[in-house]
């Protein structure tokens, strides 16, 4: 639930995102911004193409203001008729082509902010997937989404909001001011004087747009979260039956409505930063109209000009208020690309090394070299780990929960890095090994066994798309549930649900079976794969683990010691070490723990079938 931190596999600091309490600024510098420009780089010549029509746009603009200067001053007073169609003809033609190069413009704005959009995501999810185990056992759900979606997609508005608005703001703010210069440079004293008031609360709000905006992308994630974990199917099951509803409601509703405050202030904060620019905006034509009046009453100027002046004005404060607020953008757009850049900046944990090399697997041991392993600085989880799993041969890992065989698997293909020792597999060092290659040969069956929301088929077809038809129904024959499969309406095209709800965990575990021998892997691994089944479902999974296991390096953990009696060998964890090893006949003589384990194990089988006969 979402309140639930508890131990199993430490984050090692993964989890922990340069989150603020609104106080830290954002980091503006050469470097990010550069590092944002080179998402642009790949479209520069769309964005050329933009720029070259957000300049013809602006000078067109100029047109209209000119041409009523010319109605008022010229064709009216002359009551030339001819000459008042041809200015009102050009206005309209120039402001329908400036219309059609708006449509022509906001699509190249919409395909390269999309572009950079997609580029960003497909970044994101292959990064996230080179990422190691930890990070994924630390970091909430929701956090990983808000990065994936609404933070990426906020990208969006950025290119629309700060480039093109900044490039168009400028075309417009120099054509407009220098046509003002050329008419009257009195006029435009006046006008201009105005524009530094604009300055006066922009750099303020910026800073408060900006904490609010990046408070309130915290406050997503939180809800993400918690919608990710407590409307999950198994976190919607465990509130269910610990009756927790009202208490994960509350949880949400607090972190609602604090989002929902934070989102209105962030916008009233807008509100009264443009009211105070629109004041500013009211004034300069005021003080056109009276010393324009002051120079028409003089005879140096005319209304048509005053007019024209006063429209052209608009074209000044408008872009320039445009201007001041995409400061406001810009630190805005900052906090998005810290969070994302956050995520980009995470080294992966585990990765090829420059001359790993592919490797086959087959028919090769596995051996444990004084491994030793630790999720966090301070506590060891593994220590001198040493033993060897015989090509062909079932090894088998015994011991209390938490000792560490679940770690000791995971190091196997690479999940986790060891800290110091060494793991060989045929005598070269796993490290040197390619993920790929290391990984495509081992098979992985859990207690858990996660299914897709798809059919029975594509939940197989996973482990290889090229397998044939013949293949699968081999696979699943051998995992003892061909015959299940084809007793469901729709065969292998039924939908198993959310985490293959639809299933019991008996046949979602032999179906995870047959995905496994549909790989074919050199080296199976078994974690629990029965110790939560019923009787029946286990004999199954026996049966066809049987098959699974023949001629492969398997490694198996197990908590009921019947399912592994049979091992080769028998490895006792606790606390991290190895403290016994042999077969089964050799540990019962010993004595030790695992006499001690089978003796409770099978006391408990025989107590149980005791209390079950009559008396």
């Amino acid at each position: 639930m979402s309140k639930m931190y508890g131990g199993g596999m430490p984050g090692a600091g993964f989890g922990r995102m340069k989150f603020d309490d609104g106080q830290q600024k954002p980091n503006i510098s050469k470097a990010m911004l550069l590092r944002i420009f080179n998402y642009f780089k790949p479209y520069w010549k769309q964005t050329m193409l933009v720029l070259f029509i957000l300049l013809v746009s602006s000078l067109l603009g100029l047109l209209p203001p000119i041409l009523i200067q010319r109605i008022v001053d010229h064709a009216l007073p002359d009551k030339n008729m001819k000459l008042l169609v041809e200015l009102v003809l050009i206005s309209l033609g120039t402001t329908v082509v400036a219309g059609l190069l708006g449509v022509w413009q906001s699509y190249l704005n919409s395909f390269i902010s999309q572009s950079i959009v997609y580029d960003m995501k497909n970044q994101m999810y292959t990064h996230l997937q080179r990422m190691p185990l930890q990070f994924f056992s630390a970091v909430k759900q929701g956090e990983v989404i808000t990065r994936m979606t609404s933070d990426i997609s906020g990208i969006q508005g950025v290119f629309n909001s700060t480039v093109i608005n900044f490039a168009s703001n400028l075309f417009v703010l120099s054509t407009t001011v220098a046509t003002l210069v050329i008419m009257n440079w009195k006029l435009a004293i006046i006008g201009i004087l105005i524009v530094p008031l604009f300055i006066i609360p922009t750099r303020k709000m910026g800073n408060v747009r900006w904490k609010l905006a990046k408070q309130t992308q915290e406050k997503m994630s939180e809800q993400n979260h918690i919608i990710q974990e407590t409307l999950s199917i198994s976190g919607y099951l465990l509130m269910k039956l610990f009756t927790r509803e009202e208490k994960e409601y509350d949880s949400f509703r607090i972190i609602n409505g604090e989002s929902a405050r934070l989102q209105i202030r962030e916008s009233m904060a807008g509100r009264w930063f443009m009211m105070i620019l629109s004041t500013f905006t009211s004034l300069g034509p005021m003080l056109i109209y009276l010393y324009g009046g002051y120079l028409f009453i003089h005879g140096e100027i005319t209304v048509g000009a005053i007019i024209s002046f006063v429209a052209l004005l608009s074209r000044i404060y408008g872009p320039f208020g445009q201007m001041t607020n995409l400061y406001v953008d810009i630190k805005r757009s900052v906090a998005l690309f810290e969070r994302i850049f956050d995520y980009f900046d995470m080294k992966p944990g585990i990765v090829n090394r420059p001359d790993a090399q592919a490797v086959e697997l087959t028919k090769q041991d596995i051996v444990f070299e004084d491994v030793c392993f630790a999720y966090q600085k301070d506590k060891q989880a593994l220590e001198d780990i040493s033993f060897t799993a015989a090509s062909g041969t079932m090894t088998a890992l015994v011991g209390p929960s938490g000792a560490g065989k679940t770690t000791i698997t995971n190091l196997i293909p690479r999940l986790y890095e060891i800290d110091s020792g060494s793991i060989r597999i045929g005598g070269t060092d796993i490290r040197d090994m390619t993920l790929e290659s290391l990984r495509s040969q081992i098979g992985l069956v859990t207690q858990d066994s996660y299914l897709f929301n798809g059919t029975i088929r594509e939940n197989l077809l996973y482990a290889g798309s090229e397998a044939s038809e013949e293949d699968m129904v081999k696979a699943c024959k051998a995992a003892y549930i061909h015959d299940f499969i084809m007793e469901l309406p729709d065969g292998y095209d039924t939908v198993v649900g959310n985490r293959g709800i639809k299933l019991s965990g008996g046949e979602k575990q032999r179906i995870s079976i047959a995905r496994v021998l549909l790989k074919n892997p050199s080296v199976i691994i078994m974690d629990e794969a029965t110790s939560s089944l019923d009787t029946a479902s286990e004999y199954y999974i026996q049966r066809a683990m049987h098959l699974l296991l023949q001629d492969k390096t398997s490694i198996v953990i197990a908590h009921r010691l019947s399912t592994i009696m049979a091992a080769d060998k028998i490895l006792v964890v606790k606390d991290g070490a190895i403290i016994e090893e042999g077969n089964h006949e050799e540990l019962l003589l010993k004595n030790g723990v695992y006499t001690d384990l089978h003796s409770k194990q099978f006391e408990r089988k025989a107590f149980s079938m005791d209390s079950q006969s009559p008396i």
